[in-house]
């Protein structure tokens, strides 16, 4: 029973040795273009590693793997399989992406038994865009040496970032006393201790709120924090900036370079995400955190500086955005520390879904409104609150929806270059139609970003 809408495709596209696995394995198979499927029939599969052993795991697309699970039945520690091996099994094969053909890897399997509930299933063909749709008994056959055991489950349909602000704080403490029942051994207020502001970022926002502040209030706070002023001046030195001449202070650099706003928002951005101590586990398939920030602000400084006068946020506000646009995956580490590994882990193994439905699914609140409710608790403008907390949401339109719609767009600009390693949704035109720009400028700025990579590195390389 072939979904008739989906885009019939010769055989021709499937590569030989995958062809050649499946015909004497007597497995009957169409051809068809992802985009015309639908996706709740696509299986996902990921490689599993511990030590020597390998672990190739099936389960619905609408499902999420638990490692939890797996890992007590299988008495193993499996994560996510690292780049490199899996990029030295597709170089072997010739392929572009690993396919869900355990004949072929010549590797254990496993599936979850849902996979057989499907009325069809398509599996991906090692050639990108391209997949194979599998009656119930083809799909049998294809899985009958594989081990069956239950180690996925149904992801809800609920879009957690899509609810009231103001209900966030109730949220969060609801999944604090959830995983503190389970799990925590502290008491409530202990584990959901908001972290201090530290006294260079208090003077920095006391000043923002001051409208007759100038440069030389602004540089007095910043040299007395010599790190900051040293990332201050750097940042203005760098050939990202291209200034004439040797910086020689932070004034130099407020007046010259880069302005009151944009120095005032950074500086405020470099003491807040010095407030938490950072994670050194993250992802394998994440940027840094000071990579992805100061990636992420270039951008949307980029495109805030094409969009028409008339509509144009504030320039700093939205560079802030940008630096402190994932401070809620921090958070999550500062404030569950027990559960962040897991987090991690299945982010990892379950690159099909968002990181949203993923950390909901698992800690009942998202990165998303970790970062907006601190921010609430420490008073910053309320911007950045909504920039944080809608950030994920390009249909997002509301209360400073500019800041929200810019940081959804820049990180959605930059995820056009990791597709295939995490969940990617595109880009519409109804986002670039609210914030005033149009796909061939987006696609400009985004080359200019790369064009100074190096220079953006090197800026990155003071955090790290």
């Amino acid at each position: 029973m072939h979904d008739h809408s989906a885009t019939l495709l010769t055989e021709h596209l499937v590569p030989t040795s995958i062809k050649r696995v499946l015909d004497d394995a007597g497995i009957a198979f169409t051809t068809h273009r992802l985009e015309t499927i639908d996706p709740a029939l696509h299986l996902h599969h990921v490689l599993l590693e511990e030590a020597d052993k390998k672990l190739l795991v099936i389960v619905p697309r609408t499902h999420i793997i638990n490692l939890v699970q797996l890992n007590s039945a299988t008495d193993s520690t499996w994560r996510a399989a690292k780049s490199a091996t899996v990029t030295a099994l597709l170089a072997r094969l010739q392929l572009d992406q690993l396919p869900a053909l355990p004949q072929l890897l010549k590797l254990d399997s496993l599936c979850d038994p849902t996979v057989f509930t499907l009325p069809e299933a398509y599996i991906d063909s090692g050639i990108a865009g391209v997949v194979l749709a599998l009656e119930p008994a083809a799909l049998a056959r294809l899985l009958n040496s594989s081990q069956q055991l239950s180690c996925a489950e149904p992801i809800t349909h609920h879009q957690p970032n899509q609810g009231c602000i103001t209900a966030d704080a109730d949220t969060i403490q609801q999944a604090v006393v959830g995983l503190t029942s389970l799990r925590i051994h502290k008491r409530l207020e202990e584990t959901l201790e908001i972290p201090l502001l530290n006294s260079t970022a208090k003077k920095i926002l006391r000043l923002r709120n001051d409208n007759m502040a100038g440069v030389d209030e602004l540089a007095a706070i910043v040299e007395t924090d010599p790190a900051l002023a040293a990332q201050v001046i750097a940042w203005a030195s760098s050939p990202f900036y291209a200034a004439p001449g040797k910086i020689r202070s932070v004034e130099d650099a407020i007046t010259r370079v880069l302005g009151f706003d944009l120095v005032i928002n950074l500086a405020l951005g470099l003491s807040l995400g010095k407030s938490l101590t950072l994670p050194t586990d993250y992802p394998q398939h994440a940027q840094p955190y000071w990579q992805q920030a100061i990636y992420t602000a270039a951008l949307i400084e980029g495109l805030t500086r094409t969009i028409p006068m008339q509509h144009k946020p504030e320039v700093g506000l939205t560079y802030l955005a940008g630096l402190l646009h994932n401070f809620g995956f921090a958070l999550l580490a500062h404030l569950f520390p027990p559960h962040y590994t897991l987090v991690c882990r299945s982010l990892e193994a379950n690159i099909h879904l968002s990181h949203s439905i993923i950390e909901y699914h698992l800690l009942g609140i998202t990165r998303e409104q970790m970062g907006a409710w601190l921010m609430q608790c420490w008073q910053i403008p309320d911007e950045l609150v909504y920039a944080l907390r809608h950030q994920n949401d390009p249909s997002y339109q509301g209360e400073h929806e500019m800041y929200a719609n810019l940081t959804c767009l820049a990180q959605r600009l930059l995820l056009q270059h990791t597709r295939g390693l995490i969940a990617y949704n595109g880009i519409p035109d109804e986002l670039y139609q609210r914030l005033h720009l149009n796909a061939d400028s987006a696609q400009t700025t985004l080359q200019q970003v790369f064009d100074a990579e190096h220079a953006l590195r090197a800026l990155v390389a003071q955090f790290n």
